[in-house]
């Protein structure tokens, strides 16, 4: 703690495995009171204080957990949902450029690349709870604009404003697991979490062409219009502020001071500026993405899911001739890949920290998060080559399936480490998930508008081929690298806890 003449006062982040002590305000300490004996007193009220996130019951971190599981499922849904009906698309707006045509459907991740810019920081400035659901209320309204658009031009603008709203609960989904569970108690969390993010674009599709093939593309955002409601119904009354440097702020009464970023410690909001206080936050996203190889290289690694994605529609409706519907029921292989990996991945992540904390003295690390992911990037290219070569040959449908499942399973497997790796890592939980969200975002918009034409020209088997290389390439010796460097580069980056 810092204080000026005027009473100012400052706190900083601690770095402590398994507490909830991060970026807790401190009061001013008596006279003749030690510092250390004042942090100790603060530390040890806050981490018994039934106010405190860490000390909610189960029942009530459960719930906070299932409702941003909830948000967090819509929106990724959206995503996809309207990916079988995209000849509809055309047909009702008269597009005839193939591009554009890509464009309907993948301006939903451009926004939703730039949103957690926004979100994740605004979510550590005034909490995670009206962000969710600000952003939750905002993707109903402008979901319920690409219903009504009558043009090209707005229902882009429309898809585009729906992805940005969307964002919300991916920038700040990550945070909230952290606000809640300490290192060792948190990967069945961050599996329920992540769920939304892998399994929503996975039954977007399958919902999707059934509706659109029946009662026509427009009413599969009804669809999420209605399902965005129910979120909001269920969530608003029951969904409590997780963030503990807001509940401080409330119950204390004083201004919330900025977290540590990688220039120090800045003043307080009163001495800095509003303006220049939220730019301090809204900044740290794209520092934590551009100063960080570790958080690079991981997000790197998961866009790769939305290139194969880009075959999916062409290959079961011109190959294997499927109606709109029956296209989308294909994309149920990568599901029960993703469910079951959840189910599996989230026991075998919690088992094999909990055995590397145990000889390690009790003591956790990151760097305890990568077995399981290096386990996991084994089967992605296993998936890849299998889609591609039997796509490829053209045999029976339920060969390039089972070829999703293998690659499902590998991506969950893989994906639900990175997340509890960048949550235990980074200081900023949310803006660190925020900017590899920011990442594999931004590739699922620019994948989708090249990948028919790199298919094309390479064909399905060489397409996954070169996929599933870059899979073995990065997704196998980076992080073998970070399990045995990761803690020195750790040590050397104010990034890192």
């Amino acid at each position: 703690m810092s204080g000026s003449p005027s009473g100012t006062v400052s706190f900083t982040p601690s770095h402590q495995d398994d507490s909830n002590d991060l970026h807790l305000p401190q009061v001013m300490r008596s006279e003749g009171q030690s510092a250390a004996e004042d942090s100790d007193k603060t530390h040890d009220d806050w981490e018994h204080d039934p106010v405190n996130p860490r000390n909610w019951s189960p029942a009530k971190k459960w719930t906070t957990t299932t409702i941003v599981a909830l948000y967090t499922f819509v929106t990724p849904l959206a995503s996809s949902i309207m990916a079988p009906g995209l000849p509809d698309v055309a047909i009702k707006f008269g597009i005839t450029d193939p591009t554009v045509i890509a464009l309907t459907l993948s301006i939903f991740l451009l926004s939703y690349a730039i949103g957690p810019l926004f979100a994740a920081p605004l979510s550590e400035v005034y909490g995670r709870v009206w962000v969710l659901h600000l952003g939750n209320i905002f993707f109903l309204a402008f979901n319920l604009g690409c219903a009504l658009s009558r043009d090209t031009v707005s229902f882009i603008v429309f898809r585009f404003l729906a992805g940005l709203a969307g964002s919300a609960p991916i920038a700040c989904g990550g945070g909230v697991v952290s606000d809640l569970f300490a290192e060792r108690d948190r990967a069945s969390a961050m599996a329920l979490y992540s769920i939304g993010p892998l399994i929503g674009p996975a039954i977007g599709p399958v919902m999707g062409g059934f509706i659109a093939e029946s009662v026509g593309v427009q009413y599969v955002f009804y669809v999420v219009v209605a399902m965005s409601g129910v979120a909001s119904v269920i969530g608003i009354p029951l969904l409590r502020e997780s963030y503990a440097p807001v509940i401080r702020l409330r119950l204390d009464n004083i201004a919330l001071d900025p977290e540590k970023t990688t220039v120090g410690h800045p003043a307080p909001q009163h001495e800095m500026g509003k303006w220049a206080y939220l730019w301090v936050n809204l900044k740290r996203p794209i520092i934590l993405l551009t100063r960080s190889f570790i958080l690079f290289i991981l997000s790197l690694m998961y866009g790769i899911y939305y290139l194969m994605f880009a075959t999916f529609p062409d290959l079961f409706s011109e190959v294997y001739h499927f109606s709109i519907g029956i296209s989308g029921v294909t994309y149920i292989g990568i599901g029960i890949g993703f469910l079951s990996a959840t189910l599996f991945g989230a026991r075998v992540s919690d088992k094999i920290y909990i055995y590397l904390a145990a000889k390690n003295g009790g003591k956790g690390k990151p760097e305890m998060r990568i077995p399981a992911l290096i386990f996991g990037s084994f089967f992605v290219p296993v998936g890849l080559f299998w889609y591609g070569w039997s796509a490829q040959a053209k045999v029976h449908f339920m060969m390039p399936i089972i070829g999703t499942g293998i690659f499902g399973f590998g991506l969950m497997t893989s994906f639900l480490p990175i997340q509890l790796y960048l949550v235990d890592t980074f200081t900023y939980a949310a803006s660190a998930t925020a900017a590899a969200s920011m990442f594999r975002s931004l590739l699922g918009f620019a994948f989708p508008l090249f990948g028919e034409q790199m298919f094309a020209s390479l064909g399905y088997g060489g397409g996954n081929s070169l996929l599933a290389g870059l899979a073995i390439v990065i997704g196998i010796p980076f992080p073998v690298w970070i399990y045995f460097a990761g803690e020195r580069i750790r040590a050397k980056s104010p990034l890192a806890r």
